[in-house]
């Protein structure tokens, strides 16, 4: 598994710049953020699209440096109510797929979005109860009337351009926020839909990593390395729920932290010990999202925690204890063959 990052723990730097930092960091992967909340300072695909030289110039940036492009992310609601919101989310993603299927990419990272609660909503709602009854009638229209039938579009769409994987991030206030809204998409639209885990998102709903990651086997397409830190006195007083903004920590009951500054090395030992269990050895992306470090001081400290938790990747020539006990197994059987 490879040791990535988000760019946009960088993105007041040129794309330059930031890849300088980013290999200074010992880091091998990158993340691109290309619309939506995401921005387009690193990768800006209407552009790339339109001109093959910059394309060209655009790429030979990652030779340079000897760094690999995980996957694209743009973060908008394709779903929004509001259409001039909707419109663009939609067109970010459409592009984004356009440039990973220049770049030979396979992965785009994106949210499920959410829709309104009737035809004539100007506002996203998210529907979090089932009674009263006009919440369960809300989620059920939600679902028939725009979340299925735009993302069998957008699907078809990526199988045209040869996207393979599509990585939903489960976020609260999305359709898909947990494994089994996930699944419900996958099964309706088909297998590019997975997951970009994110232990963050899930941790604050109270999830079991472990038990996630084996309920998603087969359908962790990517993977965030970013932390939570609970305020469990504030989680007694006032529940899980947030209403004050990022901008003020202290009257929050959970904040967002670096890898290695609130679950230790032993809880991501776990972690990675499963990925690896369930198949998943890709990329373990950095986004920096802390109230403690800065980005400079954190991708550097995120990339040092990582190297003692992430299993290597194994040479061509070798095999991990389970495969050569495989293969002690197969050869032990022949002997007794008939």
């Amino acid at each position: 598994m490879k040791i990535g990052i988000y760019t946009n723990a960088f993105r007041e730097f040129p794309i330059e710049t930031a890849l300088e930092k980013i290999k200074a960091a010992g880091i091998e992967m990158v993340e691109l953020g290309c619309g939506e909340e995401s921005g387009t300072a690193h990768c800006d695909p209407e552009a790339l699209l339109a001109d093959e030289r910059k394309l060209e110039a655009f790429k030979a940036l990652f030779e340079k440096y000897d760094l690999k492009i995980s996957a694209l992310s743009c973060h908008g609601n394709p779903l929004s109510p509001n259409e001039k919101i909707r419109e663009l989310s939609v067109s970010r993603m459409r592009n984004a797929v356009l440039l990973a299927e220049k770049l030979g990419l396979s992965t785009i990272i994106t949210f499920s979005g959410c829709p309104g609660d009737w035809e004539g909503a100007h506002m996203m709602n998210w529907v979090t109860t089932s009674w009263p009854l006009d919440y369960a009638k809300m989620y059920e229209w939600q679902w028939n009337e725009r979340v299925l039938p735009f993302w069998t579009e957008f699907v078809q769409f990526a199988r045209e351009h040869h996207l393979e994987r599509i990585a939903l991030e489960m976020h609260p206030g999305q359709c898909c926020y947990n494994p089994k809204t996930v699944k419900r998409l996958r099964d309706a639209v088909g297998p590019e839909i997975g997951v970009n885990l994110d232990f963050s998102h899930l941790l604050w709903q109270r999830m079991d990593p472990i038990l996630v990651i084996r309920e998603l086997k087969g359908m962790i397409y990517h993977m965030h390395a970013k932390d939570i830190r609970i305020d469990e006195q504030k989680v007694h007083e006032n529940g899980l729920i947030n209403t004050a903004y990022f901008d003020e920590p202290e009257k929050r009951s959970w904040n967002f932290r670096t890898v290695g500054y609130s679950h230790g090395l032993d809880f991501w030992r776990n972690v990675y010990a499963e990925l690896r269990a369930v198949g998943y050895d890709y990329v373990t992306s950095i986004e920096m999202e802390c109230d403690t470090l800065t980005a400079s001081d954190g991708v550097h400290k995120a990339a040092e925690f990582l190297r003692q938790c992430v299993p290597a990747d194994l040479g061509p020539d070798e095999l991990s204890w389970t495969q050569k006990a495989h293969n002690s197994k197969l050869n032990h059987l022949k002997d007794y063959a008939v």
